[in-house]
């Protein structure tokens, strides 16, 4: 396999940062508040405050430290005082000259987000389970903050809508919004993505995407736990937290295949189920999707992705053409008659997508990835839609569903959105009954 030359890695191209995002307007909007706060001028210290102190959070915090050296953590927030403190001795480690935490900025509980935006800080990282990010995205909008959020960006069609809303606001005011689908930054996948948007593999003819893994942790309940402490805590398991492993962790292979389609699907049909991770360890996700896309074209996109040991793992994106098939994470090319191409990755993703962020910041450019983020947690949303009713769903009614994950109120005190039977199981989805909408 031959390898390409490395091209230039400076960073994204403006071209690509004004995609889906900017406006003459948004620029002139964008450059003053920066000019106001020195950062165009390349002086002064950027202030970060980091919500969701888990071990993506923490990653994101030292990959924001490492992108710039005015950058400085100045506040934290998590639900719980442990992942805080864990969390703090991991940054401070890796950059103990720019985190400047004190007690008094370390904010913990549901409402310690909230405390974070108003510590005077001019960027947030929202990393906590993505069922509080439209809650805190629209937050931290509202008070004129710039954006890094860990994907995917929503779990159900409301936190879609209110995404969609508040990012039309980020944009009005200028405000630098990052969404943490990391392989788009990756120098491979932005060559093979170049080539396949040129015409280097023809007319495409379908598309493949995997999320196939032996899946992730599992944290017992405890003596003393609360039914909301403890979903709090098995996040991944529960469908108002995390959207199940389809949106949650695939989200990442669907948003390669809608870059390369440069659209969203319309419509979804799949099976799905629970088949090895069954228990009242597990809360009501499935263990394995498949599911169907269809593109507004009619180009049909074929998803795979399960949380099974022992068997055949694959992520990633590919997708084939007349001319020969592109595997998008993995930066190959393989044209009909020719030998394969491959590219080198570069900075690895989730450092270069703050390279990239900051690199912006500093140059007064606009820069927004909320419109691609949204529609690809909605490809996810509608994939889950698909699998748990066994129907055909249509983007234009999924996008509408009025159907709330979520609790009626984010309090420890709260009533739990779904709870376990006399048996110990928490109640699932289950195809031909559950209503897809």
């Amino acid at each position: 396999m031959k390898t390409a030359n490395r091209p230039k890695t400076e960073g994204i191209s403006r071209r690509q940062f004004l995609k889906n995002s900017a406006t003459a307007a948004s620029l002139t909007a964008l450059t003053a508040g920066i000019q106001a706060k020195a950062y165009a001028a390349g002086t002064g210290a950027i202030k970060i405050g980091l919500i969701g102190c888990g071990g993506r959070g923490a990653g994101a915090a030292v990959q924001a430290l490492n992108a710039s050296r005015r950058a400085k953590l100045v506040a934290m927030a998590d639900a719980f005082q442990d992942r805080l403190e864990r969390s703090y001795q991991a940054i401070s480690g890796k950059h103990p000259d720019r985190t400047d935490v004190p007690a008094k900025r370390r904010f913990v509980g549901m409402d310690a987000y909230a405390k974070v935006i108003d510590a005077d800080v001019d960027m947030v990282l929202l990393t906590t389970p993505p069922g509080f990010r439209p809650l805190h995205f629209e937050a931290a909008v509202k008070a004129n903050k710039h954006i890094f959020m860990e994907k995917p960006v929503a779990v159900d069609s409301p936190g879609i809508r209110k995404m969609i809303a508040a990012n039309k606001q980020a944009k009005k005011k200028g405000l630098l919004v990052a969404v943490g689908l990391n392989i788009r930054h990756q120098n491979n996948a932005r060559e093979v993505i170049k080539r396949i948007h040129d015409g280097a593999i023809g007319k495409i003819t379908f598309l493949r995407a995997y999320g196939n893994n032996a899946g992730v942790w599992v944290r017992p309940r405890q003596p003393g736990q609360t039914e909301m402490e403890y979903q709090m805590r098995n996040w991944y398991y529960f469908n108002w937290l995390c959207g199940d492993l389809i949106v949650e962790q695939t989200v990442h292979a669907l948003d390669l295949i809608n870059w390369a389609m440069q659209d969203h699907p319309v419509e979804a049909q799949g099976i799905g189920g629970r088949q090895v991770r069954v228990g009242p360890d597990y809360g009501e996700i499935f263990d394995n999707h498949a599911v169907e896309y269809t593109y507004g074209d009619g180009t049909k996109m074929f998803l795979f992705c399960r949380h099974i040991r022992g068997c055949w793992n694959s992520f990633g994106g590919i997708a084939h053409g007349t001319k020969g098939d592109a595997d998008i994470s993995k930066g190959t090319l393989n044209l009909h008659g020719a030998e394969p191409l491959r590219f080198e990755r570069g900075v690895a993703g989730h450092q270069a997508e703050h390279d990239n962020l900051f690199a912006a910041l500093d140059a007064g450019r606009p820069y927004n990835e909320g419109d691609y983020g949204i529609s690809s947690t909605m490809t996810a949303i509608l994939g889950r839609m698909a699998t748990y009713s066994g129907q055909v769903v249509k983007w234009d009614q999924a996008i509408k569903s009025d159907t709330d994950l979520g609790p009626k109120r984010y309090a420890w005190d709260a009533e739990a959105p779904i709870n376990p039977g006399k048996d110990k199981m928490y109640p699932c989805a289950m195809p031909g009954i559950t209503k897809p909408y």
